[in-house]
């Protein structure tokens, strides 16, 4: 598909800074006419024998701030010695030269080895995870920082960036579909009779670099870890078979889903992208957020539900004033 089929414009005041509790939900249904439906209408729409599969990854707090307010987003540990280690990063690097050095909080020292996207650079002394635990934050979007005029997390963040069920540490952004849910709210659809397994996906470089070519198909999507346990999908599989329906909560849960399917390998790495034209052979409904314009993500749910009804509904969406992006509202689709 061609990106510019993922372009809409919208009012910068509907960027969502904090969550809405509760939150407003957009249902798409086989009529393709949106319609809107509360949390609870959600959840009274999800029948027993049916499957929610979430993603119980954890946010990292990665986004360290150098002495004159250089943001860097550590990615990957590249390799350590006893006095520094060396990472791939992500930083405003274009006034910076190979060798230049940058200072990070607690008398840490960044130089930097290697430009590009990602950045490579060498840490003095060795940073770790409990360095970041006191010197980072959260990597929120950028277009939250802009929309506050406050590049710098509120303390709320620590929170409200984490889903409730967030157990293993690996991403650098958070699953936000499931941002909506609450522990009880998962409590209410197993006593009903609903399946709620999980997996993890861990979000990775991809999700923060811009998609520069107007024809998706020469894209190049960064691999990102993913792990589902065998009875879990086997579980998926049984409920295929009696004709009951897999929900999706979120695009990353669709793309482990997904992946598996194609792989048949329940842990590894995946850069499956998704768009028209592309098998979903698992994912019968999708919950996901509102997603940015010309993102691999949008057109995730295009290839899900149908470019014309994605572009429609997002015209109502934002008629309607739903709340857009990370912190923003829900939105329901049917295959």
């Amino acid at each position: 598909m061609k990106l510019s089929e993922l372009k809409f414009d919208y009012p910068e005041e509907l960027i969502a800074t904090t969550p809405a509790r509760p939150t407003r939900v957009m249902w798409v249904g086989e009529s393709s006419v949106p319609i809107e439906i509360s949390l609870n209408d959600l959840i009274e729409k999800i029948p027993a024998g049916d499957v929610l599969v979430i993603n119980n990854t954890k946010v990292l707090r990665r986004r360290v701030f150098t002495d004159n307010e250089v943001e860097v987003l550590f990615l990957d540990k590249l390799e350590e010695n006893e006095s520094s280690n060396t990472w791939k990063v992500l930083f405003p690097s274009k006034k910076y030269s190979t060798g230049d050095i940058l200072n990070l909080p607690k008398g840490f020292k960044m130089e930097l080895i290697e430009k590009g996207r990602p950045q490579v650079v060498k840490v003095t002394p060795a940073i770790n995870d409990n360095d970041f635990a006191q010197i980072g934050e959260l990597p929120l979007p950028p277009y939250i920082q802009k929309a506050r005029n406050e590049r710098h997390n509120v303390e709320a963040d620590e929170s409200w960036y984490q889903t409730a069920w967030a157990e293993v540490e690996g991403s650098h952004a958070a699953p936000t579909a499931s941002l909506h849910f609450t522990k009880n709210d998962i409590e209410t659809l197993k006593a009903k009779g609903v399946h709620v397994v999980d997996l993890t996906l861990h979000v990775g470089l991809g999700t923060f670099l811009p998609v520069t070519v107007e024809d998706l198909n020469d894209h190049q999507m960064h691999f990102e870890n993913y792990e589902i346990s065998p009875e879990n999908w086997n579980l998926i599989l049984e409920s295929k078979i009696q004709k009951k329906h897999i929900w999706a909560l979120g695009t990353t849960t669709t793309r482990v889903l997904e992946s598996v399917a194609r792989t048949n390998r329940f842990k590894g790495t995946t850069n499956l992208l998704l768009q028209p034209g592309s098998d979903f052979n698992i994912v019968d409904r999708l919950l996901t957020n509102f997603h940015q314009p010309e993102s691999t993500l949008l057109a995730l749910v295009a290839g899900f539900s149908g470019l014309d009804k994605v572009q429609n509904s997002y015209k109502w969406a934002i008629q309607n004033k739903f709340r857009l992006f990370s912190y923003g509202d829900l939105s329901v689709w049917l295959k």
